[in-house]
C-alpha cells in the first residue's frame, strides 16, 4: 500500500514524474538537474526513497508511477482527514467552514457530489 506522505521537494520530484511519465532514469536525472538544480545522485536517492513508499517504480530504468498523481491526492486528503478529524469529513467541512463561507457556487457542487456518491 502506498504512503500518501511526501515533502514538499518529494512533491516537486514527484509532479516531474506523473508530467513526464513513462521516461527513462537518465531523462529524469536531467530533468531534475535542469527543474530543481540536482545532481544525478540526488535524483537516484529521491528516487529510491519515493519508490520504497509505494508511488513509483523504476524498472529496467523506465520510470513509472504505481499511483496516479489524483489517486495520491485523494489518499493524501483521506489520511488527514482520519488523522486530524478522527476520519468525521462532516467535522473537517466545519472547521474548513469556520474561517471560509462557501460561495453558492460551491455548496450546489458539494451537493452534487453528495447526490452522486450515494
Amino acid at each position: 500500500m502506498a504512503e500518501y506522505r511526501l515533502g514538499e521537494v518529494e512533491m516537486k520530484f514527484a509532479e516531474l514524474i506523473w508530467e513526464n511519465e513513462p521516461l527513462s532514469s537518465g531523462e529524469l536525472a536531467k530533468i531534475s538537474e535542469k527543474e530543481l538544480g540536482w545532481k544525478k545522485s540526488t535524483t537516484y536517492t529521491i528516487l529510491k526513497r519515493i519508490q520504497e513508499r509505494g508511488l513509483f517504480r523504476n524498472e529496467g530504468g523506465i520510470v513509472t508511477s504505481l499511483v496516479s498523481k489524483q489517486e495520491f491526492l485523494s489518499g493524501q486528503s483521506a489520511q488527514f482527514v482520519e488523522e486530524t478529524f478522527a476520519g468525521s469529513l462532516p467535522c473537517f467541512v466545519a472547521a474548513f467552514t469556520s474561517k471560509r463561507k462557501l460561495t453558492d457556487e460551491e455548496i450546489l457542487e458539494l451537493q452534487k457530489i453528495i447526490e452522486s456518491s450515494r
